[in-house]
């Protein structure tokens, strides 16, 4: 998703640059402004709460506030992006505008904060004052607003600098010569918004095969545990050392081994459109140190594909991969193959219910030949970089 916060101080001109940009980009708009005098207008009891503290230049309560926004992400899932105006102003706010965003499995692109003298901002607000009549563009208010402003929104930027997200542009000039360089830096931003596919199924559904067709037609960085594992293995390291039983029975390897494989791969391949997982997570905590990981490059899981295969097919294609040179250590038994199935069923299972809860996953059948199931994969990391960008 495309998310954008657009900040600066009252009169820096956002609402006249929100609607050039959402036109653009097909973003929804939240602008706490807006809404609240909405609320006010229709004299509901959210607007009767908020009405003495606008006219006065104040800041709205953040709980009223997170009503609002949490309101209108929720009614809006299957947007392609938001566009918030007017929020975050506070540093507490910056905090719940990312657990909001989280809740949508995604979080914010870029803040793109307009830059206007004091001076020119008192100017502007004086004249739509006169033109609007609207109440809070007194110059009493004014002065109040923007002593809020520089006291305690700026200090947002701070919090933004430190993720790298906060873009200063100066907000004086032409509307379309200001517009441009917004853009500009909004496609810049795009660029670094990563698809995460997580690739699930049984042992047996051609994770492996599929996981690496996908990687290579959508450029994503393909990033299979056990190949890892089983390169440390090869190579006699400290690390294939320790993992060595688990993988030879199949079992799940220890976490705190597999997150550094993990992060050292993701730091390697940044310059990627994003990364596919398969076999991981294998659990319920390996799904959230994921999101951890991910959330290190300010990113998250796109989309959960889960390839369904019955049973028995599973069986019988672990046993014939148990004759060919492509046999694992765990094919070669009827009971290791059993047994990795019930983990499979017991332990990664739940892990789809975990993604499937946050409206990302999707089921795709597994039983066709490797081109139609190649098709049906496809589409759907295809739907799901659509809707990251």
């Amino acid at each position: 998703m495309l998310n954008i916060a657009l900040f600066g101080p009252p009169g820096a001109g956002k609402g006249t640059q929100s609607k050039l940009i959402l036109e653009k980009y097909n973003l929804v708009y939240i602008s706490t402004g807006d809404i609240l005098r909405a609320e006010i207008k229709e004299k509901t009891d959210l607007g009767i709460k908020a009405k003495n503290i606008i006219e006065t230049g104040g800041l709205v309560d953040d709980e009223l506030i997170v009503q609002i926004i949490e309101r209108k992400i929720i009614t809006n899932q299957d947007a392609t992006g938001f566009l918030f105006d007017g929020f975050p102003r506070t540093f507490v706010q910056a905090y719940i505008l990312e657990g909001l965003l989280q809740r949508l499995n995604t979080s914010l692109t870029c803040m793109l904060s307009l830059e206007v003298p004091v001076n020119e901002l008192k100017k502007r607000l004086l004249e739509r004052a006169k033109i609007e009549n609207r109440k809070d563009d007194t110059e009493e208010v004014i002065n109040v607003r923007i002593n809020e402003y520089e006291t305690k929104t700026a200090i947002v930027a701070d919090f933004y600098k430190e993720k790298g997200l906060y873009h200063p542009v100066e907000g004086i000039g032409k509307i379309e010569d200001i517009f441009k360089k917004l853009t500009e830096i909004i496609d810049a931003s795009l660029k670094k918004v990563w698809t995460n596919i997580v690739l699930f199924g049984p042992p047996g559904s051609g994770k492996g095969t599929q996981g690496k067709l996908l990687a290579q037609k959508h450029n994503l960085t393909y990033i299979s545990t056990g190949a890892m594992l089983r390169k440390e293995i090869a190579n006699q390291t400290e690390i294939g050392k320790k993992v060595e039983p688990y993988m030879k029975k199949g079992t799940i390897a220890p976490d705190e081994i597999v997150i550094k494989l993990i992060e050292k791969k993701i730091k390697k391949n940044l310059k990627t459109n994003g990364f596919i997982f398969k076999g991981f997570p294998r659990t319920l905590v390996q799904a959230y140190i994921l999101d951890g990981l991910l959330r290190k490059i300010s990113s998250s899981i796109s989309y959960v594909v889960d390839i369904e295969v019955p049973t028995l097919e599973l069986i019988k294609r672990l046993t014939a991969r148990g004759k060919t040179k492509d046999a694992r250590s765990y094919d070669v038994s009827t009971d290791l193959i059993i047994d990795r199935l019930e983990e499979y069923e017991n332990k990664t299972r739940p892990v789809a219910s975990y993604y499937n809860k946050h409206n990302k996953c999707k089921t795709v059948d597994g039983m066709g030949t490797q081109d139609d199931v190649f098709a049906l994969l496809s589409e759907a990391v295809e739907n799901a970089m659509k809707h990251a960008r």
